[in-house]
């Protein structure tokens, strides 16, 4: 397949423990062709990072490519925006249930 017609996505990556992998999640929205409201749809993409160089936060640009392993189809062309979040600053599910606890019991 040529490299032009190859297809690209952007995305935010959402973790990067695995080595030389990261996750990441792009978002896209369309019109309900009959209801006409915007809905919002995201899919997580494994892409090959082979310099472990992204980090959770960071806005990427993927490109698809040969099957790499049996979930990675895609790999890392560019880092568009560094995030500002580190993975260890991220909240836990059970800081988020108890943060969400605690704003319905002060209401």
């Amino acid at each position: 397949m040529e490299r032009s017609k190859r297809k690209t996505k952007i995305g935010i990556v959402v973790s990067s423990k695995m080595d030389k992998t990261c996750v990441v999640k792009v978002s896209r929205s369309y019109q309900h062709p009959f209801y006409k409201k915007i809905v919002r749809v995201s899919k997580k993409f494994k892409a090959h990072d082979g310099e472990n160089k992204c980090g959770v936060g960071d806005k990427v640009e993927i490109m698809e490519t040969r099957p790499i392993s049996r979930d990675k189809r895609f790999r890392v062309v560019k880092i568009l925006d560094k995030g500002k979040v580190s993975a260890h600053e991220l909240p836990t599910k059970r800081e988020k249930k108890e943060e969400q606890a605690s704003s319905e019991a002060s209401n």
